[in-house]
């Protein structure tokens, strides 16, 4: 909507909003459209003609919100392109449309501090930090931001991925936690991150249900692969994922293919590492998530076992290089993998 607004002077026929979230049926999305701009069908010609009609000559920008549930209708989006040339679409989505001339632009978290700063004035110059101060004191006049809330509030944020609706699920609860208390209950975030607003749609009203919603647009074949790669800590590898989570050779998607749709779903991030090798992790909130749908599986020690020796094949290949003229190379690697050797190790113990 603020994009809208900010761009609203370059479109002299005017920005329409258009909500989607509410309509699963892709059918639906054509009539919705026409009855944003008061376009009706007539017997001599089909809606969606009177609709291009309608369009063919007006500068106009179109927003679509929460168009995951509707891919089926990117076609519609596109033969509007196609006949209204001089017409604008933003879409919101959490996948592309996969049109001709379709241009992504990913909305980041907001920014948290990367470790404590010194003082509370250095944190309000983070995003997150100020979201989180402003919806606190909307439910708690008297919150204090002081020297010591102010670093819970900057580690509550980055432990939060500067997730905004977490961010405010979050605030809600000063109402009775302090920072530091509910800091010290974030380890079941799911469970804590309840009570939003009743003016908010019902899938915000929880971090669950927001999750619940992403989670369900997945195929089964995504869903399977969500969870198992849920096994990971931290970060890891393609090579890694091929290893561990087809080992059964039970999935129905390619394993490239398969991650490719979960980062387009905004399931998975892709994130640096070596040159030429993409690495791959879950935000926080998200591997919780993941990590409740592992436990479900019915192959969860399966998957674990191939976790654990899959690291230690990694160990064992890196140790003769480890005193020779590859031995950085070979120690950035082991680096680059030390939460997953931490996880596979504890799987072990246990």
């Amino acid at each position: 909507i603020a994009a809208a607004q900010s761009q609203r002077t370059s479109f002299p026929d005017g920005c329409f909003f258009v909500s989607l979230a509410n309509i699963t049926d892709p059918a639906l999305v054509l009539s919705t459209i026409a009855q944003t701009f008061d376009v009706s069908e007539v017997p001599s010609q089909p809606l969606r003609a009177s609709l291009q009609s309608f369009l063919r000559e007006k500068v106009v920008l179109l927003v679509l919100d929460n168009f995951e549930q509707v891919l089926g209708a990117g076609i519609l989006v596109g033969e509007l392109l196609e006949a209204a040339p001089r017409l604008t679409v933003l879409v919101t989505s959490r996948a592309p449309l996969r049109l001709r001339g379709e241009h992504e632009y990913v909305v980041r978290p907001l920014a948290v501090p990367a470790k404590p700063a010194a003082d509370r004035t250095e944190m309000l110059h983070y995003a997150a930090v100020r979201l989180f101060l402003e919806r606190a004191q909307a439910v708690k006049t008297d919150f204090q931001f002081d020297d010591e809330t102010a670093a819970a509030v900057a580690e509550i944020t980055a432990r939060l991925d500067g997730l905004p609706l977490a961010i405010e699920l979050a605030a809600a609860r000063v109402k009775i936690l302090q920072p530091q208390a509910l800091l010290k209950r974030l380890g079941k975030s799911l469970a804590l991150l309840t009570g939003g607003a009743h003016d908010f749609p019902s899938r915000h009203q929880t971090l669950r249900a927001t999750i619940d919603w992403s989670y369900n647009l997945l195929e089964p074949e995504e869903k399977l692969l969500f969870a198992r790669l849920a096994v990971f800590v931290g970060s890891w590898s393609l090579d890694a994922a091929e290893a561990v989570c087809n080992a059964p050779g039970d999935l129905a998607v390619g394993l490239l293919d398969g991650i490719q749709s979960l980062v387009n779903k905004s399931m998975l991030q892709q994130v640096d590492g070596e040159p030429g090798e993409p690495r791959f992790t879950m935000l926080e909130t998200i591997h919780e998530y993941a990590a409740e749908r592992l436990v479900d599986c019915d192959d969860i020690h399966d998957i674990q076992l191939q976790h654990a020796l899959y690291f230690l094949k990694l160990a064992e290949e890196a140790e003769p290089q480890l005193t020779g003229m590859a031995q950085q190379v070979q120690l950035n690697r082991l680096d680059a993998e030390y939460e997953n050797f931490r996880a596979a190790l504890r799987w072990l113990v246990d």
